[in-house]
């Protein structure tokens, strides 16, 4: 039996973290949660992960910040690894500037849960 794809979730919600973890957890993903964009970074340079899901709106470091430090890490299998941005306020940025930053895909909040699925498998399917 192949091994679980490893999903880290950046999300400060309690609430959204959670969900997401349940339901990415139904579909035989193995999840890492936590708060912040600079706990993603830290993760990611002792740990691999097929696929981020980054909130955009953090404390400490937000989702952009976070994805261009992904983008700038050294080690290339860690700096492609794919990133999707979560966010509730789309209309802060656009879909140019999602790609721009480093984003694979965004998905709006509310979070459509079938979609999610959709994504996070698209992008980890080996």
């Amino acid at each position: 039996m192949s091994t679980p794809n490893r999903v880290l979730i950046a999300e400060d919600s309690s609430v959204i973290q959670n969900l997401v973890k349940k339901i990415l957890e139904f579909q035989n993903f193995e999840i890492t949660a936590v708060k912040n964009g600079e706990q993603v970074v830290q993760l990611l340079e002792k740990e691999n992960f097929d696929i981020v899901l980054l909130d955009i709106n953090m404390p400490v470091m937000d989702g952009m910040e976070c994805v261009k430090a992904i983008r700038g890490m050294s080690d290339a299998a860690k700096s492609g690894v794919p990133v999707v941005a979560i966010t509730g306020n789309a209309r802060n940025y656009t879909e140019e500037e999602f790609k721009e930053a480093g984003f694979n895909d965004v998905l709006m909040k509310p979070l459509n849960f079938d979609k999610l699925v959709l994504v996070v498998k698209g992008l980890t399917e080996k």
